[in-house]
């Protein structure tokens, strides 16, 4: 049997390639479930009830479309996406860089409080003091001399653990699984925002990048690891969308009972009317692996924009990563969720995916960049809809944050 070299390899090598496509994929769709996945999802069912399942089916198509361009270009190129971008116009990859890294401190401050707010649940200590254990244990595994291997474990168990629970409350909650089936085909109600939002929130800023950068560091990559790139890139956005179809269900069973949810924290609120206080504890072990797998994946990701700008940054990357993770936790706990900061800034994460796919779009025809590879046509002009598509939200997004700085 062969594996992503095409060579006969020994059952070790291929559990390793293996193990190495299931951790991209796992370090990707954990990067996407975040303390904001779980907020949308429940916001967005609650205003759409059943037919949030035509949202959830339309974003998983555009999200494998992105995807699956995104991490083939830079395996076939072999390269990583600021170098890409450079390659095609000198400067264009620091430009993209700083996107990446601006927009990932910004969500990452949102993900050290997510993960502070879910030990608050759990122990009832401070959302503080749960942010900074938080950023301790998540700096601890890029301290191992495996780093790499120890984040793919961490992101796959943590991943496992969050569905499984879930799971657990979609049953209590006994959703109207039948029509969430026929509304997801024939919905009453179409929301573009809706869509273009949770685009943005799975395959948007640094989030689409974390697996395909993963893969390159590993050393998956080259023409003949299409194949295996492309499942991987398909099975992340899967593994994000069943946690995104359970907690829609659990959502829906919550909210078709007549049950209203806490405007203040609309998913805690279903855990705990789905399953009592056990489930509000469930709530807790949700929110803290969500935020904290999301810490490591934005501070891995956003480091990768730019370790290989100079070789010192690329010889002391691991300590970049805790430097990132670092300041994020620090300017959480000593000053809070800075909000209207950071609302500039965060939006700017909504034209990372066009800026970004549409930098590979061009680059997948470039023989000077990949080679002799031909990038399909159907999958360039997917990718081109997609692109016009978020950037035109991403620019409303834009300009409708600056206001908010001055209000």
């Amino acid at each position: 049997m062969t594996g992503i070299t095409g060579i006969r390899q020994p059952k070790s090598m291929k559990n390793t390639n293996r193990s190495l496509l299931l951790g991209a994929a796992f370090l990707m769709a954990t990067s996407a479930i975040g303390p904001g996945f779980l907020t949308q999802t429940t916001v967005f069912t609650e205003a759409l009830l059943a037919s949030f399942g035509f949202v959830i089916l339309i974003s998983i198509i555009i999200d494998i479309g992105a995807q699956t361009n995104i991490w083939r270009i830079i395996a076939v190129s072999e390269k990583r996406a600021q170098d890409i971008a450079n390659d095609l116009l000198p400067g264009l990859g620091y430009f993209l860089a700083l996107l990446v890294v601006m927009g990932g401190l910004a969500f990452n401050i949102g993900n050290i409080a997510g993960a502070g707010l879910g030990l608050n649940v759990l122990f009832g200590i401070s959302p503080a003091l749960g942010a900074l254990l938080s950023g301790i244990l998540a700096i601890g595994i890029f301290l191992v001399k495996e780093a790499g291997r120890a984040m793919d474990r961490f992101t796959q168990i943590l991943g496992f653990v969050m569905i499984g629970l879930t799971l657990y409350v979609m049953f209590t909650a006994q959703p109207p699984v039948g029509e969430a089936v026929v509304r997801t085909f024939a919905p009453t109600t179409i929301d573009i925002l809706a869509i273009v939002t949770l685009v943005g929130g799975t395959v948007g800023g640094y989030i689409t990048f974390a697996g395909g950068h993963r893969l390159i560091d590993a050393g998956v990559k080259g023409k003949e690891a299409i194949p295996e790139v492309t499942k991987s890139s398909v099975f992340a956005i899967g593994i994000a969308s069943v946690m995104r179809i359970i907690l829609f269900l659990a959502v829906l069973g919550v909210v078709s009972q007549g049950l209203s949810l806490d405007p203040s924290n609309p998913p805690a609120s279903v855990f705990l009317l789905a399953a009592g206080q056990i489930g509000y504890k469930i709530f807790g072990v949700v929110m803290w692996a969500a935020a904290v797998t999301s810490v490591v994946g934005a501070a891995y990701t956003s480091v990768s924009f730019i370790r290989t700008f100079s070789p010192a940054l690329e010889k002391y990357h691991r300590w970049l990563i805790i430097g990132f993770i670092t300041v994020s936790t620090l300017v959480f706990v000593s000053i809070g969720r800075p909000v209207l900061i950071l609302v500039l800034v965060g939006s700017l994460n909504g034209l990372i995916l066009p800026v970004a796919l549409g930098v590979m779009l061009v680059a997948a025809h470039k023989p000077r960049i990949v080679g002799d590879y031909k990038h399909p046509l159907w999958m360039t002009i997917f990718g081109a809809i997609i692109v016009v598509a978020m950037a035109i939200m991403g620019v409303y997004t834009l300009m409708n944050g600056i206001p908010q700085l001055f209000e």
